[in-house]
């Protein structure tokens, strides 16, 4: 059966409504352009996720999130059915498919990128090369910040080099949020041994702004913040539609349409009862994640694009990137009170930039906010503990468990790629996602000096040390998914060009983490939203010029 026509030709349509897409979309719907957003998830409700997380049995971070059967992402409980893993490392991601996108639940960090990682190959011979820099992006920061109210130290950010915080040309929109006790106490012994120390940027409002609330402090950043005091892309969903644009929930596109001349006509998307749908649109841009977007553009093979779209040199699915981490658990000497607060406030940031990345990997180090009490708990009961032995130890240690973790920056590797898999499908008999995917040396070298950094830092803070990791036995993922569609300038190397559009064609665009040509060491939030205003931008002169 032919699929239905969409009732409305869009100006722009956008595959998938999470940060990226909302950015893009209430840009160009403000400029009065029809905008048209296909997202392949529901539309869920904070207070539904704040119930469902408080009766879930599960205690991860996925657990009050839907995962439909037409729809589904993978979950820690169900690794491997939807990713299939083939390398010797897990790319054990995790990202939430529903309108808003997986800043349902994140830190929200929202650390710039420095000027120097746009430059990895040409100061540190290795890696890539943006074809754009800093300078070209930072008035996206800016706006995207903006827009998304970031709380910030401006202190901080005018007292600090550009190899530790990248350079501004304005303030953050809201000053930074008062740092726990655990936080101040960690940052004074640290900081005059050279450790960098500094409070984390984040995407959280310290007063009322953009009619959202201040943080309440509930330590509940991930899964779910319970009052909206964070941002999260459903607030720029709910922006792009109050300027215009258009969201249609349950929509999984799974055909880009692609003329000979390479001028993207139409997608298709299905609904999760089966039916098809074709939307044709003046501009199309794919903005699903590190996985769906170049899933999607393999997908879409056809006569003129036979490899699938994009694919013309084998480049799509390609230089698959996270931050591999690594973590020390130790109990302070005294009372610190994690868990007050938000989960995640300071990072340390001596190891950011230097000669050193032309050897091992650069990485964050971040102090993490939460409540040990359960993990505690069941290491106790494992150990024999009982009644009020074991309830003194749980209040002793809970006062003073912490643990630091991090970020390694990983390299883009042409072997680290996504392909489609020739046998398994998913609910609705799309081929699912396979991975082939490695650490590298260049991460397990930083890692083990991690270590030694973690050893460090215990033994100046008086502490006794729980555990080190030093990369050996696994790393954490941080479902921080870059690569697969990278940019570049040359055809045969990569996807995109500098402005996001897929070599080959007219008018498709890629506004996603999946663009990104290196992944620096930092959370890459801002960097998508940035790149995404500016995309957008691009976008409007081309509807533009078309008039």
């Amino acid at each position: 059966m032919a699929p239905t026509d969409y009732p409305l030709t869009p100006d722009v349509l956008i595959v998938g409504a999470g940060v990226a897409g909302a950015m893009a979309a209430e840009s160009l719907a403000r400029r009065g352009r029809s905008v048209l957003m296909l997202e392949a998830g529901p539309r869920i409700a904070r207070d539904a996720i704040v119930a469902d997380w408080r009766r879930s049995a599960d205690t991860h971070f996925m657990a009050p999130y839907p995962n439909p059967p037409h729809a589904p992402a993978p979950r820690p409980t169900e690794w491997g059915e939807h990713l299939i893993q083939t390398g010797p490392d897990p790319y054990n991601q995790q990202y939430v498919r529903a309108v808003g996108g997986t800043t349902w639940h994140w830190a929200a960090a929202t650390w710039r990128f420095l000027p120097n990682d746009f430059r990895l190959n040409s100061l540190y011979g290795v890696g890539r090369d943006w074809p754009l820099s800093y300078d070209d992006l930072e008035a996206y920061y800016l706006e995207a910040e903006t827009r998304m109210g970031v709380a910030g130290s401006n202190d901080e950010a005018a007292a600090s080099p550009d190899t530790v915080l990248a350079p501004r040309s304005a303030p953050y929109p809201m000053d930074e949020l008062p740092l726990s006790y655990m936080d101040r106490t960690i940052a004074e012994a640290l900081n005059p041994h050279g450790f960098q120390m500094l409070t984390e940027p984040v995407a959280r409002n310290n007063r009322i702004y953009d009619g959202r609330p201040p943080c309440c402090g509930a330590n509940n950043c991930m899964p779910i913040c319970p009052i909206g005091a964070m941002y999260n892309g459903i607030h720029g969903v709910e922006a792009a539609e109050a300027a215009g644009a258009r969201v249609e929930p349950d929509a999984v596109v799974t055909f880009v349409e692609l003329d000979a001349e390479g001028v993207a006509q139409a997608v298709l998307f299905r609904r999760p009862d089966g039916a098809e749908w074709r939307v044709a649109a003046r501009q199309i841009v794919l903005a699903a994640n590190g996985i769906e977007t170049p899933r999607l553009m393999l997908l879409s093979a056809q006569e003129t694009a036979p490899e699938g779209i994009g694919n013309a040199t084998d480049q799509v699915g390609r230089y698959l990137m996270d931050h591999p981490g690594t973590s020390v658990v130790f109990d302070m000497p005294e009372p610190v009170w994690p868990g007050r607060g938000p989960q995640e406030m300071t990072s340390i940031l001596r190891w950011r930039d230097g000669e050193f990345r032309s050897r091992y990997a650069a990485k964050k180090l971040h102090l993490w906010n939460a409540s040990s009490v359960a993990g505690i708990v069941d290491e106790k009961v494992e150990e024999g503990l009982t009644g009020a032995e074991l309830r003194e130890t749980v209040r002793d240690l809970a006062s003073r468990r912490c643990a630091i973790n991090n970020f390694h920056e990983q390299l883009p590797l042409a072997r680290n790629r996504l392909t489609l898999s020739d046998s398994q499908t998913d609910g609705l008999g799309l081929a699912r996602p396979e991975i082939w995917w490695e650490v590298g040396d260049y991460v397990r070298d930083s890692a083990r000096h991690s270590a030694e950094v973690y050893r460090e830092i215990v033994d100046i803070l008086g502490a006794e040390l729980v555990s080190v990791d030093d990369g050996s036995d696994g790393f954490a993922n941080n479902n921080h998914i870059m690569g697969g569609t990278i940019m570049g300038t040359d055809p045969e190397t990569s996807v995109v060009d500098a402005d996001c559009r897929v070599h080959g064609t007219e008018n498709l665009w890629v506004a996603s983490s999946s663009v990104f040509p290196s992944s620096a060491c930092v959370n890459s939030t801002l960097t998508i939203a940035a790149l995404s205003l500016r995309l957008a931008d691009t976008v409007e002169l081309r509807l533009r010029a078309a008039n």
